[in-house]
């Protein structure tokens, strides 16, 4: 499913015309974002967290090369989903 298609599931299971949906779609993705930039945790009860983890410096491999070279330390999102969506899931 790709954001079109969910924003029509959206409108449709809420009611709502695309327009409408397209803008409540956006205004969650970006209440996400901006908790997640801030370093807030994002939970959903039933669904899932989105929380920000990082990751520690290290020695990669350029795999053309077979060059050792340093990796940077990094902030990455992640999602943890809840055991309603984990049962959800595995149940279809």
């Amino acid at each position: 499913m790709n954001r079109n298609e969910l924003k029509e599931a959206v409108a449709d299971r809420a009611g709502l015309d695309v327009g409408q949906a397209d803008r409540a779609l956006s205004a969650v993705l970006d209440a996400i974002t901006g908790a997640l930039a801030s370093g807030d945790k994002v939970t959903l009860a039933g669904f899932g967290t989105f929380e920000t983890r990082e990751r520690a410096a290290r020695t990669g491999r350029n795999p053309q090369t077979g060059e050792s070279m340093e990796i940077a330390a990094s902030t990455a999102a992640a999602f943890k989903p809840a055991a309603a969506l984990k049962k959800a899931v595995s149940e279809r």
